[in-house]
């Protein structure tokens, strides 16, 4: 952690970039706010920097969860060696491409689409909004974004058994996905956003990405509702994405693990009950298992929480932009891109250069920054990745 004279803990303050603490400084201003703390593979973002943590008192900052809510990872370990990725390289690039699906407004056709109790909550008839969405929900359920999101085939390494996951000492084949809650997520986001702007209309400009709702309101309530369907519902996208790839390449699943990165939850911190808003941030309480990527050229790992009282029991969730989509695009080619692959034995399906290795923070300084967060489990390093073919062009943000 940082010795920053901030009026919250920064961790690896040296990777971080001026603006992504101005952001930080005035969400912990809010009137609202009970303390922050800020991850070593921070942003910009919209109000709250990517990998902003915030604690509020009673309220909501929509803004502060983010546009993809519930923005999640998800790592299945199945028990067959990684020499399977070689032996049976056609065959796992197959399944990527038929069995997943990408894009900003990707669905699959009615002979293809998913069922899952999700699909079947009340929930969705509780607001207006909930039930126009369902359709939606019911065509993207099982698909994946653009941008950053992706499925990937790849090596996982554990050094020493581990009591806890039941896992032995070795190394696996393993498929990691990152995804939200698509289009569903997304709508919920932009109209309680657009709400809570208005009920806060007096708020400074700088400041209006960052309008709350109270959770005792209509609007809040109805915000906390859908924003955990949303969570839900990124949960069972993720469940169909793996199931669908594993029944296709014939594996049967040995550990999964999970976890949101783009979400509030209610939780108890410096002797209060806050809303602890996690915008690309892992949640990293004491005992508790996450997965922090790096790009899709660099490993990513499988870590347990230690329950840092300072960072709200978070950690990073990624390495981190070090470069916007726009200066990839600008700056880096095809060439350079595909030479930091081949040297790392990754094979790319789609992809785009704002996703690039190249435009992220490196992943193994990130994690030397939160050793006091986070104690690494296991590494996964991706082989073959599938992600989107029309970059960032549809994202506003993780």
């Amino acid at each position: 952690m940082s010795r920053s004279l901030r009026p919250y803990p920064v961790w690896g303050e040296q990777y971080i970039d001026p603006a992504s603490f101005e952001q930080m400084d005035r969400a912990v201003s809010l009137p609202v706010a009970v303390a922050g703390a800020l991850m070593p593979d921070a942003h910009v973002g919209y109000g709250l920097p990517i990998g902003g943590v915030l604690a509020t008192r009673g309220v909501v900052i929509p803004y502060a969860v983010g546009v993809d809510i519930a923005c999640r990872m998800r790592l299945t370990i199945f028990p067959d060696k990684p020499q399977v990725l070689r032996a049976r390289a056609d065959r796992l690039k197959k399944v990527l491409l038929e069995e997943t699906l990408f894009g900003t407004g990707g669905e699959w056709k009615s002979n293809a689409r998913a069922a899952h109790p999700v699909l079947d909550e009340k929930t969705w008839t509780e607001t207006k909004l909930l039930r126009m969405l369902l359709d939606k929900a019911s065509r993207q359920l099982g698909t994946s974004g653009s941008g950053n999101h992706f499925v990937e085939w790849g090596e996982f390494e554990l050094a020493q058994d581990d009591g806890a996951t039941g896992l032995k000492a070795g190394a696996y084949l393993a498929l990691l996905s990152h995804s939200g809650s698509r289009g569903v997520g997304y709508q919920i986001a932009d109209f309680y956003s657009r709400l809570a702007m208005e009920l806060r209309a007096n708020l400074d400009k700088e400041l209006r990405h960052l309008a709350w709702l109270d959770l005792k309101s209509n609007a809040g309530q109805e915000y906390w509702l859908s924003m955990e369907l949303a969570g839900r519902f990124a949960a069972a996208n993720h469940e169909i994405i793996h199931q669908r790839i594993a029944k296709a390449a014939g594996l049967k699943p040995l550990f999964s693990v999970e976890n949101h990165h783009n979400f509030a939850w209610k939780e108890k911190h410096h002797g209060e009950d806050v809303i602890v808003h996690r915008k690309g941030a892992t949640p990293a309480a004491k005992g508790v298992l996450g997965i922090i990527p790096g790009s899709m050229g660099d490993p990513g790992f499988l870590v347990r929480g230690k329950g840092h009282r300072g960072s709200l029991n978070s950690a990073a969730h990624g390495a981190g932009r070090v470069m916007s989509r726009r200066a990839a695009f600008n700056s880096l080619t095809k060439k350079v891109r595909n030479e930091y692959l081949l040297a790392a034995g990754v094979t790319l399906l789609g992809g785009d250069l704002d996703e690039s290795p190249q435009a992220y923070k490196r992943i193994e300084e990130i994690m030397a920054a939160q050793e006091d967060l986070i104690e690494v489990v296991g590494r996964f390093m991706p082989r073959i990745v599938r992600m989107d073919e029309s970059g960032g062009k549809g994202r506003r943000e993780d």
